[in-house]
């Protein structure tokens, strides 16, 4: 059974009545980011109940050292941990001498929401303590977008019954730990502690990677919207902590506002010597703004994210509940302003999967960042995989590839790689081909070629390199196989020939062999100091040539499907529906051996080739391969549904694309996978904009023009997207018997609509 106890809203995420099971779980879904830092749904109060206390700053790890029984060579030395960060949020409450702690009083009208639209988490909530106080608490939190080292609290109390002396404890406290750690260890070291007046800077430097974070913190205290002008009364500080003491007489029935402004500054955007006078500075700025200036930027600058990223469903409450929680997690975990920066399985919601870059980024997220912002953002995202070329290279040096063959990691946070177990790390090598492929989409949508010949040609020759190298000639088949390798599908390790790895394998040596012929023709310049760079003669390139041309791809003719791989069918091919439902998921109920044996698939697989490589196969091939695969598959991964939803929808299969779609979208919400306690799937969340866009709204690029084979499922009355296609803005609104078109911009465009074409002229409507 999903959880379903958040309400249906369009705008929100709410949660009414207070549960003590579901407080983890609420951590997670009312998280919030700014693309800087984020943090879990923490209490600010003192909280004596189960809990996952996080908090995170964007780019700042550690490496924890790897934990394995049995060593293997080429074992990566450690495990990138993105670190729960000094807390700023907490400040402890005691009314009459009694602390205020939601697990030991009695509370009532609990209510808490992630307003999506103006980007700030409330709650609210009336509570009653052991001494008789009744009390009304308002809480509005919010990380700024404009000044993105900037936390803003505004928490108020109303005693309700009688007068109370409120005190109030705002603290720093460096001295976190990590939920995740393989060792216990602690992974920051204080250096000092300052406060004057009213506000506190904790500064630490983490073990070993010597980040430095100041955490700061300002307060102040309102009656009646009137500064009361409060200092500490007392203040208290270890090595890695400051609390400060404010108390408050506060007559019956009045309201008591206390403020308080925090976040970091960094040692990736400022010298260390200037992080306190940095934070003191943003100090400056947000109480020159005032609350009510802050909450408004917060809410003008959501409304532009949203006036590009928006996608609208009309007769669905859930539905578009869902899409919309996805596309605010997307933008609260990345922005695109920073090269250095990538989007984490986990954004700033937990700890699980290091928080490191995926090849989810190249997959999942670069069609929705490059469709709905600037393609800078997708640019930026490239450049971020060529700036770790060297360790690439390095990665596969490890493994004994040579002469500049480059292995992208499956997890990362510098370029190294950080994957702890062999049959990932060693053999889930398709991760290089979503790089190259990232490189070729890139240029497929924006137009933009400038980026082949300045970086990405490097990458593609290092890529190409590995794949021929790691190609193995059978004089038994007379073909090239690779063996010893891991599918997307990671309920099977060390299987030969998976189909989507050889096929991406010889895509990549084709295309990089068009990309350096084409460099050669239009980029004289280029192409020199690229072949001098990477030492690049003719010969070799026919050795990959002899490598692509000759792929092994395995093949069913008694079924008419590519293989999975070569033992797919030695395997006893009991469908899905046919396994007991106390059996799922099986990640959770099976051995590991167990799983490996059975032809349970755990997300798209040889399907994930025919998304990316959709046009190298006939809509029948297509179908027939659906067909055999997907009753095998448990989609018990997060970037499972949304490759089906898209294929079903090609498929013409609504009802099944629509049923993919809910998943995929409420896979956090509705807590399929029974664990966003741990934090959400970020990544997975840009496959729900690609199952409304290039699934029901059919979106595709083709020859330099957009396609369009616009369906609907049939509980909505009408869905609409905005497209960023080279600059211009499309507007596409979809309804059960039309399709409207409107153009932001100064030029018309061509589209094809089912496969007719239609001129699009700016500022007017044209209905198809």
């Amino acid at each position: 059974m999903n959880q379903d106890y958040i309400k249906p809203d369009n705008w929100s995420i709410i949660e009414e009545g207070f549960d003590l099971e579901r407080v983890k779980s609420s951590e997670s879904l009312f998280s919030i980011g700014n693309g800087a830092m984020g943090q879990r749904a923490n209490f600010e109060e003192f909280y004596s109940g189960n809990t996952f206390q996080g908090s995170y700053i964007a780019g700042i790890y550690y490496p924890d050292k790897t934990k394995v029984g049995w060593w293997k060579n080429g074992y990566p030395e450690y495990f990138a941990k993105v670190l729960n960060a000094p807390v700023w949020i907490g400040i402890l409450i005691e009314i009459n001498g009694e602390t205020l702690d939601l697990a030991a009083c009695k509370v009532t009208n609990f209510k808490r929401e992630l307003n999506m639209k103006e980007g700030w988490y409330n709650r609210s909530f009336s509570a009653t303590l052991y001494n008789g106080i009744e009390i009304d608490v308002n809480v509005r939190r919010f990380l700024s977008l404009d000044l993105d080292e900037l936390g803003v609290i505004k928490y108020e109390i109303t005693p309700k019954n009688h007068d109370a002396t409120i005190v109030f404890k705002p603290y720093l406290d460096a001295g976190v730990h990590n939920e995740d750690a393989n060792w216990e260890e602690k992974f920051w070291e204080p250096l000092e502690t300052q406060h004057q007046n009213n506000e506190a800077f904790v500064v630490a430097r983490t073990f070993k990677t010597h980040f430095e974070v100041a955490t700061y913190m300002h307060n102040s205290i309102f009656i009646n919207n009137e500064n009361q002008n409060a200092n500490p009364t007392f203040v208290d500080t270890t090595s890695d902590k400051v609390i400060f003491t404010y108390e408050q007489l506060v007559s019956k029935s009045q309201t008591v506002a206390f403020q308080k402004l925090g976040g970091y500054t960094v040692s990736m955007n400022h010298a260390a010597a200037e992080l306190i006078p940095a934070a003191q500075k943003v100090i400056q700025q947000g109480l020159a703004l005032g609350y009510d200036t802050l909450l408004q930027n917060q809410i003008d600058a959501w409304a532009k994210i949203w006036e590009m990223s928006d996608i609208t469903i009309d007769g669905d409450v859930k539905a578009q509940q869902g899409i919309r929680f996805n596309i605010f997690q997307l933008n609260q975990t990345y922005l695109g302003k920073d090269s250095r920066l990538n989007i984490g399985p986990k954004g700033f919601t937990g700890e699980k999967y290091g928080g490191s870059t995926y090849w989810d980024t190249e997959a999942y997220c670069i069609p929705f960042y490059m469709a709905t912002k600037d393609q800078q953002v997708a640019r930026n995202l490239l450049a971020y995989r060529y700036n770790q070329l060297d360790k690439a290279i390095e990665n596969a040096e490890k493994l004994g590839f040579k002469n500049g063959a480059a292995l992208y990691p499956m997890v990362t946070m510098n370029g190294e790689e950080c994957h702890n177990e062999w049959e990932i790390t060693f053999e889930e090598i398709h991760r290089n081909g979503a790089i190259a492929f990232a490189i070729f989409n890139y240029y497929r949508f924006t137009g933009d070629y400038s980026y082949i010949p300045e970086k990405g040609l490097e990458v593609l020759i290092g890529i190409a390199r590995f794949w021929h190298q790691r190609a193995t000639f059978s004089t038994y088949r007379n073909q090239y196989v690779i063996l010893g390798v891991t599918g997307p599908n990671e309920y099977e390790n060390n299987v030969n020939n998976n189909f989507y790895t050889n096929y991406i394998a010889k895509w990549c040596i084709d295309y990089t062999i068009e990309q350096i012929e084409k460099v050669k023709q239009e980029y004289a310049s280029d192409f020199s100091r690229i072949m001098s760079k990477v030492s690049l003669e003719e010969t070799e390139i026919l050795h990959w040539k002899k490598v692509a041309d000759h792929m092994y791809f395995p093949y069913s003719e008694e079924h008419g499907v590519y293989l999975q791989q070569d033992g797919f069918l030695d395997k006893e091919l009991v469908k899905v529906h046919d396994l007991d439902k106390s059996q799922r998921p099986i990640n959770q109920k099976w051995s590991w051996d167990r799983i490996l044996r059975s032809p349970y698939i755990k997300q798209a697989d040889t399907l994930q080739g025919f998304y990316f490589f959709e046009d190298h196969f006939s809509r029948e091939q297509l179908e027939k391969h659906f067909d055999f695969y997907e009753p095998f598959t448990v989609h018990e991964s997060s970037l499972s549904p949304c490759v089906h939803s898209i294929q079903a929808a090609v498929l013409g299969r609504m009802e099944q694309a629509y049923t993919f779609y809910l998943r995929t979208s409420r896979l956090d919400l509705d807590d399929y996978n029974k664990e966003v306690e741990e934090g959400l799937h970020i990544t997975s969340m840009a496959g729900t904009w690609m199952s409304i866009v290039e699934g029901f709204g059919g979106m595709r690029v083709k020859n330099d023009t957009l396609h369009f084979e616009p369906r609907i499922p049939k509980d909505w009355n009408g869905y609409s997207f905005k497209i960023n296609f080279r600059n211009q803005i499309l507007k596409v609104a979809v309804h059960q018997n039309e399709t409207n078109f409107t153009l932001e911009g100064e030029t018309a465009i061509s589209v094809f609509v089912n496969g007719k074409e239609v001129l699009v002229e700016p500022n007017s409507l044209v209905t198809v």
